[in-house]
Formats: structure tokens, sequence, C-alpha cells
């Protein structure tokens, strides 16, 4: 994740922010992280967990939606006092919630609520903050269940949240996934990494 140079924003004004391209931030500690662009096989998992997701939803009638490009308001630094806002890779919110940020014409499509499940592909230059500070801000605010898709070390790991935080299950080869939100999801891990 490369720094920009805009610092010291507040939520608020992240949720507005435009400098006229395309680039994709996550708020860090105050400060644009932008989100570099998806490997073509970190994509081609973003489209599997998607399709498995939506067709899980659609067969339960679930009032769930699927996104990619949607970020999450994650926290306060309680040290610093500055915001930070994710973007997973894949999010699964509520309908409710879905309409809550098409209702809001002028700002970033940003949760403020946590959503459902939170997936997140390891990039070469991701894995210590998917592992690390996202889990922890992820934690903190209670999304109830966070996927790390490791492609280069195989393996889709399932984090759980318990009252002591999370409970990670590692998934490899021809084990099938096991999720909370979706217990009826026909997937092995293997699946998932070769995508």
């Amino acid at each position: 994740m490369t720094q920009a140079s805009v610092k010291n924003l507040t939520f608020e004004e992240y949720l507005t922010y435009d400098d006229g391209t395309d680039n994709h931030y996550e708020l860090v500690n105050g400060e644009l992280a932008m989100v570099p662009l998806p490997t073509a096989d970190h994509s081609d998992v973003i489209d599997l967990l998607s399709d498995a997701f939506r067709a899980e939803i659609r067969r339960l009638e679930y009032p769930w939606i699927v996104k990619r490009d949607v970020g999450v308001y994650t926290r306060t630094n309680p040290v610093t006092g500055k915001e930070h806002s994710r973007t997973p890779d894949v999010c699964v919110m509520t309908s409710s919630q879905w309409q809550e940020l098409k209702a809001d014409k002028k700002s970033s499509a940003v949760l403020r609520t946590p959503p459902l499940l939170a997936v997140e592909i390891v990039s070469p230059g991701s894995k210590k903050t998917d592992y690390g500070s996202k889990e922890e801000e992820y934690k903190a605010i209670r999304i109830l269940e966070y996927w790390i898709v490791d492609l280069r070390n195989s393996k889709v790991s399932v984090l759980l949240l318990e009252s002591s935080g999370y409970k990670t299950t590692e998934f490899r080869g021809n084990e099938q996934i096991i999720s909370q939100a979706f217990p009826e999801l026909t997937l092995i891990a293997q699946q998932i990494l070769s995508a």
C-alpha cells in the first residue's frame, strides 16, 4: 500500500475526498493509503467468492448483499485520535446496510456498522496488514466473520468472533470451508486457492 500525500483527514472528509483520479484509498491513522489494483489471481478469487456467496444468499433467500469496493469504518485510534476505514476485497452486508449507503448520494460507499463477513486476499505487500492491523480493527468493531485468503501460503483462514477475540481455523487442500455466515456452503480450500 502506498501512502498518499494527504494527511490528517477526518472520516467525514475521507467520505467525500476526490483527487480527480480513479485511485482507491483506505484511511489509516487519518492518512490516505492507496489500495493497488488486484492481480489477476486476486481478482479471480474475489469473483469466485462473490459468486458463491450470492448463490447461497439467493438459495436461502437471505436479505443480504455481496459487494467489492465497499469500505468499512473501523475505528478511531485510541492513542492518536486518528480515524481508520478499510476496504475489504469482499464484503457481505444486510440489504438495509446497502440501502443506507445508496441513500447517501454525496459520500463514498463506506459502512458505519460492521458487515456480516469481510474477506481479504493477501497481496505481497499486504500480509502484515491483513494478518495484523486489519484483524485487530475488524475484531474491535465486532465483524463476526473474517476470511483471509493466502494464495502464497496455500491456505484460507476463517476467523470467527468469540468473546475473547477471533478463533482462527485454517483450511488447506481438499478441506471444506466451515463458515458461520454460510453454514451450508460447499467450497473447499483448493477451489478458492486455484480460482
